[in-house]
């Protein structure tokens, strides 16, 4: 009750404040010159020490001098994201509280029958923080030395192809599947438990070929204990870029890449929204912070609000329409 109470009470507040801009003659653009007025945090819905959270994390580090406040990273990892994503979308909409969305936040839109918000309604994407690649990998004894080679087996024998990736609606598992729709094969995918299981199932010959992003592969690649034959993206990686990307291998409709951005809730004022946006693309051009998301195997890039906004969009398509096809049951 005491915190509805002080929510209630500093919404009102940040209403009288609003008002009392606009009577002292301030626009609401110079009212939010006075943003941020207290410490900013970002809410994560993954655990401590994954790709997403070390992300956030550098990025909350680098804000904290342009915005003049501390900004904290709070982990609410669960159900799919859906756990992150209601605290952001029901927090007051003034830009203290911001919500690290990821291409996860498409899959969640289409995944879950009822969520508590709508995830293009009820967020404002601010800025995209960084691109990271996904690849199909395969054991270094592997006969498919190309992606050619896979897909002419798996033509040749239908059904007979295992594809390993991570948890059922995962980003990887739904490649996994758009992969089999794209390159027109029936081809078994097979979840695990996580990225180290997969790893091993690879290396094992559990399973013949994996979907996976790249980064927490790299070391294995590196080593020559795995093989990429391709990665998803729209571009070569820039840490493999002699691996070709699955286009080039010549599958058309292959494009799939994981990102990251901030999000903001709903009704947060447009002057708002811009101030951070400056504050995340200056961060993204520091070296400092460019290295230290290169070293996470992240492309870092920044966008306007409405790039963020389409790449949101245009991956809430795409991935609804692989999870129709492969006939996932709604969670």
């Amino acid at each position: 009750m005491m915190f509805h109470h002080s929510t209630t009470r500093r919404g009102t507040l940040l209403r009288l404040a609003s008002v009392a801009a606009l009577v002292a003659g301030l626009s609401p653009s110079a009212w939010a010159l006075a943003f941020p007025t207290k410490p900013l945090r970002i809410v994560v819905p993954f655990g401590p020490g994954g790709v997403g959270d070390l992300t956030a994390r550098a990025v909350a580090h680098s804000l904290t001098e342009p915005l003049g406040q501390p900004v904290t990273v709070e982990n609410r990892p669960g159900a799919g994201g859906v756990v992150a994503a209601e605290a952001v979308a029901r927090a007051e909409p003034d830009g203290h509280t911001l919500f690290l969305m990821s291409n996860g936040s498409a899959v969640t839109a289409r995944l879950f029958k009822r969520l508590p918000f709508d995830m293009v309604r009820d967020f404002i994407p601010v800025s995209t923080l960084g691109y990271f690649d996904i690849a199909v990998i395969a054991s270094s004894e592997s006969a498919f030395k190309t992606l050619g080679d896979m897909v002419a087996y798996a033509r040749a024998n239908p059904r007979q192809l295992t594809l390993g990736s991570i948890n059922i609606g995962s980003t990887q598992h739904l490649s996994a599947e758009l992969f089999k729709s794209a390159a027109g094969i029936e081809a078994q995918v097979v979840p695990f438990n996580g990225t180290p299981a997969l790893i091993g199932a690879l290396r094992g010959r559990q399973v013949e070929v994996g979907v996976e992003i790249l980064g927490p592969a790299l070391p294995q690649i590196r080593a020559a204990a795995l093989r990429a034959l391709a990665v998803t993206g729209e571009r070569r990686s820039a840490v493999l870029p002699e691996v070709p990307t699955a286009i080039e291998a010549g599958i058309a409709g292959l494009v799939a890449s994981s990102w990251n951005a901030l999000a903001v809730p709903g009704r947060t004022p447009r002057e708002v929204v811009m101030r951070l946006n400056k504050a995340i693309e200056g961060v993204l051009a520091t070296p400092e912070l460019r290295k230290k998301l290169l070293e996470l195997n992240i492309d870092p890039r920044a966008s306007t609000p409405e790039q963020a906004a389409e790449l949101l969009a245009s991956d809430i398509r795409r991935w609804g329409g692989v999870i129709e096809r492969a006939g996932i049951p709604k969670q």
